[in-house]
């Protein structure tokens, strides 16, 4: 089986060793490191490139969410779970808004937290469903796209990729990485699929829209 490997950020040693006892009991997850504060954890995510990393959210140097929002602005893959001791979702929101895929109490049971791993791995949203409901709220200062990035968010809305919204578009492929990190961004959401829905529910692009060809 292939092994999932993890990066563990969390400022207190002792929480960081019961989370790699945790994990090294799966057979299929490895531990790929660990950092105690936040600017040490963002260079060893680019480092090491972990699949999954599990983040606190009160690190010295950098808080999670700042961790968060820099992963995003380098266009790291990592997707991140929150562990965290906070479970109102005033607190969490800022988090899954800048790209975390869900979050897990600090004294989550060993199965629990593997079991968690493994669904943000493959691709799953850990979230409340009040707390999805209100990622898809647009904030309301959320900056205005620009006319470029509301025709790639409109390819993105078709369920394109982006080598097709390149060609659709004519521009490099890379371009397409960096409008779609920027609306991410901007509407201050976890994916492409988020950013989706967000262009529907919210009016940005409508159910029958025009698309770029």
């Amino acid at each position: 089986m292939a092994e999932i490997r993890v990066l563990i950020v969390d400022d207190h040693p002792a929480v960081r060793r019961g989370l790699r006892t945790f994990l090294e009991l799966a057979g299929d997850l490895e531990v790929a490191g660990e950092a105690a504060d936040g600017p040490t954890a963002v260079e060893l995510i680019e480092q090491t490139a972990p699949d999954v990393v599990l983040l606190d959210m009160v690190l010295p140097g950098m808080d999670g969410v700042a961790v968060l929002r820099e992963l995003a602005r380098r266009a790291l893959p990592a997707k991140v779970l929150v562990v965290t001791s906070f479970t109102d979702r005033a607190r969490l929101l800022p988090a899954v808004r800048a790209g975390a895929r869900g979050y897990l109490s600090k004294d989550v049971d060993p199965q629990a937290l593997v079991a968690a791993v493994r669904s943000v791995h493959a691709g799953h949203l850990l979230l409340e469903p009040e707390v999805a409901t209100s990622l898809l709220a647009a904030p309301a200062d959320s900056p205005a796209l620009t006319a470029r990035e509301r025709d790639v968010l409109t390819l993105i809305a078709d369920g394109r990729s982006n080598r097709e919204i390149a060609r659709a578009l004519v521009v490099a492929e890379k371009t397409v990485k960096t409008h779609v990190s920027s609306i991410l961004m901007k509407l201050g959401l976890a994916d492409r699929t988020q950013a989706a829905l967000h262009a529907v529910r919210t009016g940005l692009v409508p159910r029958d829209h025009d698309r770029p060809d």
